[in-house]
């Protein structure tokens, strides 16, 4: 099992950047991700990382925007936002699987964090 925390979220305006952390502890030879949710609506794929860092993926939507990274040494997973639109208003959920595949389903991934608030202003 690993224990998820994440840190990092907040209200930014438009076009601003933010930078979320997950630390874990625990299992930690595992493929990451980020996931998103927000009010009335489902859990959205948002980025993943492989525990090697060497392969990502990105939804769609956050493309060319978001960057995920992770430094092993400190058991910590990044997502980088930047040019936030109003539209990633959610809350941000960190995300570990027991291997080391990346995936972007939701439904691959065994432990949580509690997620973090992100509310982007117009």
């Amino acid at each position: 099992q690993v224990q998820l925390v994440e840190s990092g979220g907040g209200l930014v305006q438009a076009g601003g950047s933010l930078r979320l952390s997950c630390l874990a502890s625990g299992r930690t030879f595992t493929a990451m991700g980020w996931f998103r949710q927000a009010p009335g609506k489902e859990r959205e794929f948002v980025a993943a990382t492989s525990w090697s860092g060497g392969s990502t993926y990105y939804a769609d939507s956050v493309k060319g925007r978001f960057t995920i990274t992770r430094d092993n040494a400190k058991n910590t997973v990044y997502l980088q936002m930047n040019s936030l639109i109003p539209e990633d208003t959610a809350v941000y959920y960190c995300a570990a699987r027991s291997s080391v595949v990346v995936t972007t389903s939701s439904c691959t991934y065994n432990d949580w964090g509690q997620g973090t608030q992100v509310t982007v202003s117009s």
